[in-house]
């Protein structure tokens, strides 16, 4: 694990990238920028060098993140390889938004069980590719050998096992249930990730579709909301584009009419040029 004061500098790296992304300038320009605004005390400036110099030769940031692996995250990494992907929706923007409110989050924050849940969530909501990005997840420092067990576990049962059965089977309220039901010397038998408030929460969820788990989590849980995509609204260029579309279809018709009634008269379409001359007055 870094310093927090490296993850505080590491939000306002992507949120300024974020903000000046659609400036017309070029993404080298923009880290050369931010090289002298981020604290210099920190690794971040010449973490920002190695990526620049990749990005120029490669054209891509996701493989100098990986060979910085004592510094990014390997999800930091694979939410910029998913982006910097030719296949796939997943664009740079909604990519920098997230690792920004997810640095931001590790600056003032180690709760294992907000991170898990925005981490997933992340997948859930952007359509990734679950194989990966758990495994990612599970490479974390934050999480302990315990946790990254676990993870790789929800990596082979997702698809077969709800997600709020897996928390709920690690949660204290299913040790309460077992009491309750097997008597009070009944123990777990794995460790116990999840506190009697999230195993109520996923309880209360079974069998529901993982955006209400995620919300009610988000909520009683504090973690940051998780960006998506933003969907561009077209109805504006769409009226414009509308309109044209009448006018052409009005000028067709009243050619139509003009055909029928006494038919077209094709001088009006003639460009405005001078009168020739008569064919005596050019002798």
């Amino acid at each position: 694990m870094i310093e927090r004061e490296e993850y505080v500098e590491q939000a306002y790296l992507y949120g300024v990238l974020l903000e000046r992304l659609g400036q017309d300038i070029t993404l080298q320009e923009l880290l050369a920028q931010c090289r002298y605004e981020v604290l210099a005390t920190t690794k971040l400036p010449m973490a920002i060098d190695f990526l620049s110099a990749e990005l120029k030769h490669l054209g891509v940031m996701a493989p100098a993140m990986k060979k910085l692996a004592h510094y990014f995250t390997p999800f930091q990494t694979f939410i910029v390889e998913q982006s910097e992907t030719d296949r796939g929706r997943f664009d740079f923007r909604t990519a920098l938004s997230i690792l920004k409110h997810e640095a931001d989050y590790r600056g003032r924050s180690d709760n294992r069980q907000g991170f898990f849940f925005y981490q997933f969530e992340t997948l859930c909501r952007n359509r990734l590719n679950y194989d990966i990005g758990l495994k990612a997840m599970s490479q974390d420092p934050l999480y302990s050998p315990e946790w990254k067990e676990w993870i790789l576990i929800v990596r082979r049962q997702l698809g077969f096992v709800d997600i709020a059965d897996l928390i709920y089977g690690r949660s204290e309220e299913f040790v309460k249930y077992r009491k309750r039901h097997l008597g009070e010397d009944a123990e777990a038998e794995y460790p116990i990730l999840f506190g009697e408030r999230e195993g109520k929460i996923a309880f209360a969820n079974r069998q529901k579709d993982p955006l209400f788990l995620f919300s009610a989590m988000q909520r009683h849980l504090g973690y940051p909301a998780v960006p998506r995509r933003a969907i561009q609204d077209q109805t504006i260029e769409m009226i414009p584009q509308m309109q044209r579309r009448l006018e052409r279809l009005e000028f067709r018709i009243k050619l139509f009419e003009d055909e029928q009634r006494q038919g077209i008269d094709i001088t009006k379409f003639y460009a405005n040029r001078k009168p020739s001359l008569p064919a005596d007055e050019l002798d």
